[in-house]
């Protein structure tokens, strides 16, 4: 089984793959691709290409409908950088708060004054700023990172509001008993002093934070986004820092008009990049891949369903990916022993155990109308 890697990938992650994976193979020739950030849009992909796995968590880098199309199922890795982007995330409210930055530059602009410890003490007045203790903060998603830094901020003694449109008894354990849930993320719009988001960009959340939502903060509000840029209408972010409405606009996403902006304090995406979140990222994609390859189960699939029937046994296993699939007509092909299926969206995955794979009956399931692609494990 091959295996190539777009991106430099953590050592303690490729080491999980044994001598039956030959690693670091063309790209043209890879059934296992791993990535990072390397935008794959405009790359063919191959007729042997089984599984992309993202060592992160963000996806749009990755042709996801295109891929389901051809029967590639893409992982992610949810929650493996999710301490990294938190730590990073209260380095930026502390950094909005108190005008660090401009502190350092104006020390390093004054390196050469020999009295530069008599000109701080006049000239420090002019990067005063506020304590974060007692402030209110928003977090609009609650995901494995939004949950980190409301339960973070609830320790640091600020008042915390989460929003997240489905609120799942899993996620209510992970949170902090301080953390207020609200069903309106307008309440946190209008009402707390730092708005952090932490949510997935989609045809439904690009641009979602427009003139009309930053019309409703609070003035001065500070608004961080360690998720993805094209969540924030940069020409209305742009008025409402001119203007004052938001009082900073702390981003880990460099684009040319946010760079240019007074107020932003733009981080080049750095959230993830510590050593122990792309170990972590690392080691969570080569399991994810190994598990698919060598059981057929499906874990954090961003466009196929989450499937599993454990760890593979003396029964030879099936893997059916399809689209709009008729379980029950590709079930009656095989002398199934031990089987299950799920769904999501219009696309299906059907895992089967037999004690013998049919080629009869397998050349049946692989002209069933929307069948995608059939392995037997």
């Amino acid at each position: 089984m091959k295996v190539s890697y777009l991106n430099p990938i953590s050592k303690l992650g490729l080491d999980l793959f044994d001598d039956k994976y030959e690693v670091g193979a063309e790209y043209a020739e890879s059934e296992l691709v791993l990535v990072r950030s390397a935008a794959m849009h405009d790359l063919d992909l191959p007729a042997c290409q089984l599984a992309v796995a993202r060592a992160g968590a963000g996806v749009n880098n990755i042709p996801l409908d295109k891929c389901a199309e051809q029967g590639i199922v893409v992982f992610n890795t949810p929650g493996a950088n999710a301490n990294g982007v938190k730590e990073l995330v209260l380095a930026g409210m502390l950094l909005a708060a108190r005008d660090v930055v401009g502190g350092i530059e104006w020390v390093k602009a004054n390196k050469e004054d020999p009295e530069v410890s008599k000109a701080a003490e006049k000239a420090k007045k002019k990067f005063a700023g506020t304590e974060i203790l007692g402030k209110k903060l928003g977090i609009i998603g609650l995901g494995g990172i939004g949950i980190k830094v409301a339960n973070a901020g609830a320790a640091l003694g600020m008042e915390v509001y989460g929003y997240t449109r489905h609120l799942t008894d899993e996620k209510k354990a992970k949170l902090s008993a301080e953390v207020n849930c609200v069903s309106n993320p307008m309440e946190i719009y209008a009402n707390c002093d730092y708005i952090s988001l932490h949510l997935p960009l989609s045809d439904a959340t690009k641009g979602m934070i427009n003139a009309d939502i930053l019309s409703k903060m609070k003035d001065g509000a500070i608004l961080l986004n360690f998720s993805r840029d094209k969540l924030v209408d940069d020409a209305a972010l742009a008025e409402a820092l001119a203007s004052g409405k938001v009082g900073k606009y702390v981003s880990d996403f460099p684009n040319a008009a946010v760079a240019n902006m007074d107020g932003a304090i733009v981080i080049p995406h750095l959230g993830a990049s510590t050593e122990e979140s792309e170990d972590n990222c690392a080691k969570m994609a080569v399991e994810q891949l190994r598990d698919y390859v060598e059981n057929g189960n499906i874990r954090n699939s961003v466009n196929y369903p989450a499937v599993s029937l454990g760890e593979k046994g003396s029964c030879q296993r099936v893997s059916i990916l399809g689209k709009g699939l008729d379980v029950n007509a590709v079930l009656s092909k095989l002398d199934v022993a031990n089987g299950t299926s799920a769904v999501k969206g219009d696309y299906c995955c059907i895992l089967a155990d037999v004690d013998k794979v049919c080629d009869v009956c397998l050349g049946e399931v692989k002209a069933l109308p929307g069948v995608l692609r059939v392995r037997v494990i």
